[in-house]
């Protein structure tokens, strides 16, 4: 049994980047722990109405892939650039300290959403072997309408070079995402049904598989 924590700049991530891996890792009994690191404040203009339904969708997507814990850190979404990293890091050390994953999952450092860059950053501070010992491998994957928007043309495009069969888990990875009610669409919108499976059966014809989940290598440690 292995301990595992997705990261999460916003609730969706986790389940459009690796989803189907996630789901695939409790099938393993492995012990899979959810961090969202922002939510979305009434000071920015959301609702109250629009916070009660997003922590339903949390509870409900919770629930459905059974994961061990679920830590919310409440840092204003779409405003990460505006927090001193040293604060970030300093969180989400305490989280890894906790949990001590030997997995980490993170997104992509070269998304367009400044949040995700951010993140990224601040997990690799975070994750020196020197303070968390426990973490052998950190994989960063893809966020559709996120990874495939590259910001400027001097970055560095996601590179998968790790690959997840996923195909008796595509259709639980769909259903998890139709809960974010307010975050999908339809064809040709990149958070559908129709792109994910997509997404899935490039990534398969990549890899040799029906559906697969693509990742790049972050860090490995062989002990």
């Amino acid at each position: 049994m292995t301990s595992i924590l997705v990261i999460s700049p916003h609730p969706d991530d986790e389940t459009l980047g690796c989803g189907g891996t996630l789901l695939k890792h409790v099938n393993c009994a492995d012990t899979v722990h959810w961090l969202i690191v922002t939510e979305m404040q009434v000071s920015q203009g959301f609702s109250s109405q629009n916070l009660s339904a997003r922590a339903k969708e949390i509870e409900s997507v919770q629930k459905v892939y059974g994961f061990s814990s679920v830590t919310q850190l409440g840092f204003p979404t779409a405003g990460l650039d505006q927090i001193a990293l040293s604060d970030l890091v300093g969180t989400i050390s305490e989280v890894i300290t906790k949990i001590l994953p030997a997995v980490l999952y993170l997104p992509f450092g070269g998304d367009a959403h400044s949040d995700h860059r951010i993140v990224f950053d601040s997990v690799i501070s975070s994750a020196k072997w020197f303070r968390q010992s426990s973490i052998r491998k950190i994989l960063a994957y893809e966020t559709l309408s996120e990874t495939d928007i590259v910001s400027r043309l001097t970055d560095e495009p996601f590179k998968p070079n790790v690959f997840v069969e996923m195909a008796d888990f595509l259709q639980g990875k769909i259903d998890i995402m139709e809960l974010y009610r307010s975050e999908v669409g339809q064809f040709p919108f990149p958070r559908s049904e129709q792109a994910i499976r997509s997404l899935a059966a490039y990534r398969g014809t990549q890899s040799g598989c029906n559906a697969a989940e693509a990742f790049m290598l972050v860090k490995e440690i062989i002990r």
